[in-house]
């Protein structure tokens, strides 16, 4: 994939991409042996980029999946309790990969594994607050649960934005609701549940910033498309 040249510059790890425009503009860039220009682009495959004539070696390609996480799976790489993990359940993409984020051991769906360390500090950085959604099935004092639920701005003493909270579906003494939360605090939906008198018997999340879950199934993993990246990176970070 042809990509330019400064940001491949960066992701080789010689220098930060605005140091690569500069050597760009100096003309100390070349792409098979031709001087390269600042808006070039190149393919890290198949083109020999070089500095001052030395050629930069790139580090694996970035890999991007989105694991649907069953329940009883821990996000963690390795666990000292011997707990199945969720990264076991990628360990045949072939590539090391980091989850991005967490969801707690009793929780499910959509989680995010990359080899990008650049994308996962954008997208776990507090400063970023990356929307996210989940289908939370409730029991307890339902008369009114969106709304107490949407009016928790405090937990444990501790500020947080207040979440958008809709009703999907009741049943018999129980309810399932959306709710999209901006924060990601440490199991953050299933404390303000506790806080307004509502239990969680099942959470699961449904979509994270550009990402949905669709139909993949429990257990199953995929590749993100050329779209769903650029999303996640956005125009700032492309």
């Amino acid at each position: 994939m042809r990509e330019r040249l400064q940001k491949l510059i960066a992701r080789a790890g010689v220098c930060s991409r605005r140091s690569a425009e500069s050597l760009l503009t100096a003309g100390r860039v070349t792409v098979n042996g031709v001087a390269a220009h600042l808006g070039d682009k190149a393919d890290a495959d198949t083109d020999v980029i070089a500095i001052d004539g030395t050629a930069i070696a790139f580090a694996e390609p970035a890999v991007y999946l989105m694991l649907n996480k069953p329940r009883g799976y821990v996000t963690t790489l390795s666990d000292e309790l011997g707990r199945a993990t969720a990264a076991e359940l990628v360990a045949d993409c072939g590539t090391r990969v980091f989850p991005v984020g967490r969801l707690d051991k009793e929780s499910e769906g959509l989680l995010l594994f990359t080899n990008d360390g650049a994308l996962m500090q954008a997208m776990t950085h507090p400063s970023h607050q990356v929307d996210k959604t989940y289908e939370v099935t409730v029991t307890g004092q339902l008369e009114g649960a969106e709304d107490r639920l949407s009016a928790v701005t405090e937990l444990d003493g501790e500020p947080i934005v207040p979440a958008q909270v809709e009703i999907i579906e009741r049943r018999q003494g129980q309810a399932l609701l959306r709710v999209t939360i901006h924060q990601g605090k440490n199991r953050q939906i299933r404390r303000m549940c506790a806080q307004v008198g509502l239990q969680v018997t099942r959470l699961r999340r449904v979509s994270e910033d550009a990402l949905t879950l669709g139909d993949l199934k429990p257990g199953q993993w995929r590749y993100l498309t050329d779209a769903e990246v650029a999303a996640l990176k956005g125009s700032e970070r492309a």
